[in-house]
């Protein structure tokens, strides 16, 4: 169940408190398998000790929380499913709690473990703590999945288990970057998707014999720590999601279901749903030299593109408002360092004099456009001067490398004066959307954090400064998002960490990410790829839909082709063009291209289908074809491209996952030509595409005949 903020949780359970709790319909895909989800959360509920954690407590090894003293256990009803929570009495004043959840709609079950000292001294040491270790019956199992951002930019695995190990380990402080904390375990005739949320280090190993696969998994790698008196600690969220046969396309659609319905954060105060919706940037129609980000952007800068936005009627969803908006911590102007200038939040009114930015944000909410703005809250940039001026305390950080050190946000005065900065200044400015951004690596300072709590209090620390800084960052997000819903701005976060580094399932309660890479700034190649892996785990998200060598080198002049802009259909289309200083610009194009995501966008969220297997980012040789399904509906829109070198001009797509014995209208969406197909004829003959030249596309509208 997803983790409301506190007000929301609070409306939550007031309502709960006060109506009856309604039915829970079981969802009718015949994949799901509700009743090893039941089985193992009766378990759960039964005996609570049975929850599968591990650690060391002190000389005491704990396979479990058998021999603990069960101070409390409450089963509980809720919208979507039942609660659990149980407390245990580690040690005198130490407590043990667990919270878990079984959606009873999908058969997803969760738990967290948490830890506290609540006791006048130090507790005695933690270390080897396994968030989970949990066998799986079942012959030749597989491990399918993909791995993280960066190096490895999503590249697609399936895996053989038998009588093997397989480990990762995500070692830097950034989830989702390198490796990816979300896995289809196929174990005899199912599987199960299990993920790991937690924003910080973590690893995961699956380990088969014989029938059995066990997984283990844990977070705060080599966490070896006591915990001293009010401090309390916390296990990733370990969430799983039982499915039946060994079909990828039926596991990876029950999981979208799932993750849209109920892990994906809420739009407004209200609890409305988050819809498909467009974003762009002004800094690349400034005129001016822009490095990255919103560098170059001022207060004369932004009216002639909106204007033009608004003449040619390409109006997105957000303006997007990136890095380089803020004083220096000097008190100074930034022209072109972003990265080396952070901290402060204080919006640089050389660029923006008087009430300009607050003017040009208005100006866009005229226009019905919403404007998020760039943050880097774990970030902070020439401590000294930051003390000096904007009254932050040099304790609170940690060197990371050059002149930035690394925000402590597991520090509550820290927490507290870094949020107070950044709600005042969307406040004051009229900002409807909170982007977060974290260009490094945190392990270092972390370490060094650990060392200094170490040296203080002669005990062991290691760890204790990343668990609380997580703590403390799901909090910053938690209070942002109440901070928003109060004053009616949206209630969910983008969520950057150099591009897709911090999308652990957790972090995606409350975030979406905007852009799911900084290299899905590039070829369409790459893109295609990325789609074919990614979208199976997390299906709202966003490319850009530009096409060039580098990630921050402008698209080609005259505007993105529809070869380009089909390849970034995704619920989040981030529109990438020079809008007034390319006199190349094809509006025409633009409108074509826009209007076509708009018509197609719902169908984004629904069931997805890669017909053609995964290529690498760089391989552009073949035949990329994705179908996506509304299974109420029964519409589909089937996605074709024949990629740059492919030589081959047909490509025959058969739709499995339609009604056999049903008619079915495909209109060709570049022709106009009609055809009439069953559903049998679809999925055994298919639709013969053909593309006389490399580098194109079709797009087919499927809907039934009647």
């Amino acid at each position: 169940m997803k983790k409301a903020p506190l007000f929301i949780f609070l409306c939550m359970f007031f309502w709960a408190s006060c109506s009856e709790t309604p039915e829970i319909v079981p969802t009718d895909r015949p994949c799901a398998d509700l009743e090893s989800a039941e089985r193992m959360f009766g378990t759960w509920t039964d005996n609570p000790a049975s929850i599968p954690v591990s650690f060391v407590y002190g000389e005491t090894v704990h396979n479990g929380l058998e021999g603990l003293e069960l101070l409390s256990n409450t089963v509980s009803q809720t919208p979507s499913g039942q609660d659990l929570k149980a407390v245990f009495r580690l040690d005198g004043d130490v407590r043990l709690t667990v919270d878990a959840f079984l959606n009873t709609e999908f058969g997803e079950t969760e738990y967290t473990v948490w830890i506290e000292n609540n006791g006048t001294g130090p507790s005695k040491e933690i270390k080897e703590f396994l968030t989970a270790v949990i066998p799986f019956e079942g012959e030749d199992p597989m491990l399918r999945g993909c791995l993280g951002d960066h190096t490895n930019l999503y590249a697609d695995y399936q895996t053989e288990l038998k009588d093997t190990v397989v480990s990762f380990v995500s070692s830097n402080g950034r989830a989702t970057h390198i490796v990816f904390p979300y896995f289809d375990l196929v174990h005899g005739n199912g599987g199960t998707l299990l993920a790991i949320g937690w924003a910080g280090t973590w690893q995961s190993e699956f380990c088969s014999e014989g029938s059995t696969t066990v997984w283990k998994a844990g977070n705060c790698n080599d966490f070896d720590s006591v915990l001293m008196p009010g401090e309390k600690i916390r296990s990733a969220l370990v969430v799983m999601l039982p499915y039946k046969g060994r079909d990828r396309d039926d596991a990876t659609n029950l999981w979208r279901e799932w993750f849209i319905k109920y892990n994906m954060p809420k739009a407004d105060a209200s609890g409305n749903s988050i819809q498909p919706f467009s974003t762009t940037c002004f800094a690349a129609d400034t005129g001016l030299p822009n490095s990255d980000g919103s560098i170059s952007e001022r207060f004369y800068t932004w009216k002639r593109t909106l204007e033009r936005l608004v003449y040619e009627d390409v109006k997105p969803d957000f303006r997007w408002f990136d890095a380089g908006w803020y004083f220096d911590p000097r008190g100074e102007t930034v022209p072109t360092d972003w990265y080396g200038t952070v901290g402060t939040w204080e919006l640089d009114t050389v660029k923006w004099p008087g009430k300009t930015f607050l003017e040009s944000n208005e100006a866009c909410h005229k226009e019905g456009m919403k404007v998020l703005v760039w943050f880097e809250p774990e970030s902070v940039c020439d401590v000294e001067d930051l003390a000096k001026n904007y009254g932050y305390n040099p304790e609170w950080a940690d060197f990371n490398r050059g002149n930035r050190y690394t925000n402590n946000l597991g520090n509550h005065d820290c927490l507290e004066w870094t949020l107070g900065r950044i709600t005042k200044m969307m406040g004051e400015n009229g900002v409807d959307l909170f982007r977060e951004d974290n260009n490094s690596n945190p392990v270092k300072a972390w370490t060094g954090f650990d060392a200094k709590e170490a040296e203080k209090t002669g005990l062991p620390r290691k760890g204790i400064t990343e668990n609380l800084a997580i703590q403390g960052h799901y909090e910053l997000w938690d209070r942002i998002i109440d901070f928003c819903a109060k004053n009616g701005k949206c209630t969910y976060i983008d969520n950057c960490a150099s591009g897709g580094g911090r999308n652990d399932i957790e972090s995606l309660r409350r975030s979406l990410p905007f852009m799911r890479s900084d290299a899905d700034r590039t070829t369409t190649a790459l893109r295609l790829s990325m789609t074919t892996s990614y979208c199976r785990w997390i299906p709202f998200h966003g490319a850009n839909t530009k096409e060039s060598a580098g990630e921050l080198e402008p698209g080609m002049a005259g505007g993105s082709t529809f070869y380009i802009t089909r390849a970034s259909w995704l619920p989040v289309y981030n529109i990438s063009e020079v809008f007034t200083h390319d006199v190349e610009l094809d509006y025409d194009r633009l409108r074509a291209t826009f209007g076509e995501w708009k018509k197609y966008n719902h169908l984004l969220v629904k069931d997805m289908y890669p017909l053609t297997p995964w290529h690498r980012h760089d391989d552009d040789s073949n035949w990329t074809a994705i179908a996506w399904h509304d299974r109420v509906t029964d519409e589909a829109v089937l996605q074709a491209f024949r990629q740059e070198t492919c030589p081959e001009p047909e490509y025959t797509a058969c739709l499995k996952f339609l009604k056999p014995d049903r008619k079915y209208n495909l209109t060709n969406e570049d022709t106009g030509e009609v055809l009439t197909m069953t559903g049998s004829d679809l999925a055994s003959d298919g639709i013969k595409i053909v593309l006389p030249e490399p580098k194109s596309s079709a797009v087919w509208h499927v809907v039934p005949a009647e």
